[in-house]
């Protein structure tokens, strides 16, 4: 039954996503472009959001689902690890025309073009596993 809630989370946020053409390979080229405000205008409602949840679940110290207090740490100062892993991030989603997010989304909606884009994420994902210890965190 838990995973119920998870899969109807899912599928509202899939729906969102795709009504709001934010998986529209047409509006990321468009925000890359500087041509639209409509993507731009997402990511900050999403970050707004994001700030939100955030302050709420500090103020209010709520508790995950096994009713353990979730605790959010601090980043650590500096930035340079944060400019270079949004700049690999960001030209990855220029080049490829999506965001993680909605692989599945897409894949769901029978973009099967977007495997190659999935494959890709699961090899830089096994990569940071094999290379984590030796990056900065």
């Amino acid at each position: 039954m838990k995973v119920l809630k998870y899969l109807l989370v899912g599928f509202v946020f899939g729906i969102v996503l795709t009504k709001s053409e934010a998986v529209s390979w047409y509006r990321i080229y468009e925000m890359f472009q500087f041509q639209s405000f409509h993507m731009f205008g997402i990511i900050m409602v999403a970050i707004g959001t994001g700030i939100i949840g955030i302050q709420i679940i500090k103020r209010r110290k709520i508790k995950d689902i096994k009713g353990l207090p979730i605790e959010i740490s601090d980043k650590e100062p500096g930035s340079f690890r944060y400019l270079i892993g949004g700049l690999i991030f960001g030209l990855g989603w220029a080049l490829v025309g999506c965001c993680p997010g909605p692989i599945f989304i897409l894949l769901g909606a029978g973009f099967w073009s977007i495997l190659i884009v999935f494959f890709g994420a699961l090899v830089g994902t096994y990569l940071y596993g094999v290379l984590k210890d030796k990056l900065p965190h």
